[in-house]
């Protein structure tokens, strides 16, 4: 399918912070971040583009250590005031929890029919090998992009990293070394940008006319991610488990979804599903889903109450469960629903019973 650029395109930028617009402060040695203004001063082939940008500039610029929940949906509020006047969203983004927002946002901006391209850098937009140029460039072409009949190529929540389209909610960081910053193990990538852009069309989401774009800003962040590793104490997971505020647990368990069979751990989740706890099972691998039923170890899980991520990435576990348990739902839809794909963060539908 060709695209096609058209002079009235228009797209939003809205710049948080993070390495592409920071700049080294001379007497700490450290970077600091600055407004958007500097980017466009180190960008000029900004004006070369055909179409109409615009900037949104979050006052003061943050480091993405600092994101939360409540600038996810500031996110939120900005896309949805624009949206009816804008054709794509690029969001200028620090690396580090770049996978979390991104994620966020594919369960926050429900219905979306227009591109949001997450980008950023590894290096700022000031340093002569910087990759925050090729970065930002690529993600407006794509958040700009149409077919021959104006609809956009790609209408999804995004990552544009390295020369790649990763879909948000499957995208992890893999390197806090490399340009090629971001990894989708478990779903392949949804363009690739060389000489042409090459889309994958058979993996882009396109929704139906029925769709209405419904965004949502209140998310519950009662959950918990915890690692298992051999040793952990039993003293640990009962302590936390048994928090009364605690509403959900993102569970990294080892290879396919096995833990430990141990009475401590299967009476503590036991308990804390009984009492509504809702407690999601995704595999510390990078690559790879969970299959509760494939050994006994799991299968002691899936009788205690845990509910299958599926191949779903933490960042992305951990923001659906706090989107899920921020709607008007019982514990049980929320279980069922974790296992369903709500924006292509599954593969396949997770159906894993007794």
């Amino acid at each position: 399918m060709r695209t096609q650029p058209s002079p009235q395109r228009r797209v939003l930028i809205i710049y948080t912070g993070g390495t592409i617009g920071m700049i080294k402060n001379a007497k700490s040695g450290t970077l600091e971040p600055l407004n958007f203004d500097n980017i466009q001063r180190h960008l000029p082939e900004l004006q070369e583009f055909d179409y109409h940008l615009s900037a949104h500039q979050f006052n003061p610029p943050i480091d993405s250590s600092d994101m939360r929940p409540a600038l996810w949906a500031r996110l939120v509020n900005i896309i949805a005031e624009h949206y009816e006047s804008t054709d794509g969203f690029v969001i200028l983004h620090g690396t580090d929890t770049m996978a979390y927002t991104a994620s966020a946002l594919s369960f926050m901006l429900e219905g979306l029919q227009k591109p949001v391209v997450l980008t950023g850098s590894q290096l700022p937009i000031g340093v002569l090998r910087t990759d925050g140029k090729e970065n930002l460039i690529n993600a407006i072409e794509l958040a700009a992009a149409a077919d021959d009949e104006g609809r956009p190529m790609v209408p999804e929540v995004c990552i544009c990293f390295g020369n790649r389209l990763l879909r948000g909610n499957r995208s992890t960081k893999a390197s806090a070394d490399h340009f090629d910053a971001f990894a989708s193990y478990n779903c392949p990538p949804l363009a690739t940008i060389g000489i042409n852009v090459n889309y994958n069309q058979n993996q882009i989401l396109h929704p139906s006319g029925e769709q209405r774009f419904t965004p949502h800003t209140e998310l519950d962040n009662s959950v918990i991610a915890i690692t298992l590793f051999p040793g952990i104490r039993p003293q640990f997971i009962e302590y936390v488990f048994e928090n009364p505020d605690l509403r959900g647990i993102i569970l990294r368990t080892f290879g396919s979804g096995n833990a430990p069979q141990q009475p401590w751990l299967l009476n503590a989740i036991a308990a804390a599903t009984e009492e509504g706890k809702v407690v999601v099972n995704v595999t510390q691998c990078d690559a790879g889903a969970v299959e509760m039923g494939l050994y006994e170890t799991g299968n002691q899980l899936l009788k205690a109450g845990v509910v299958s991520g599926g191949d779903m990435t933490v960042e992305c576990a951990v923001t659906k469960l706090m989107y899920l348990l921020a709607q008007d739902l019982d514990a049980e839809e929320v279980r069922k629903l974790m296992s369903t794909p709500l924006a292509g963060e599954i593969s396949v539908p997770q159906c894993e019973t007794l």
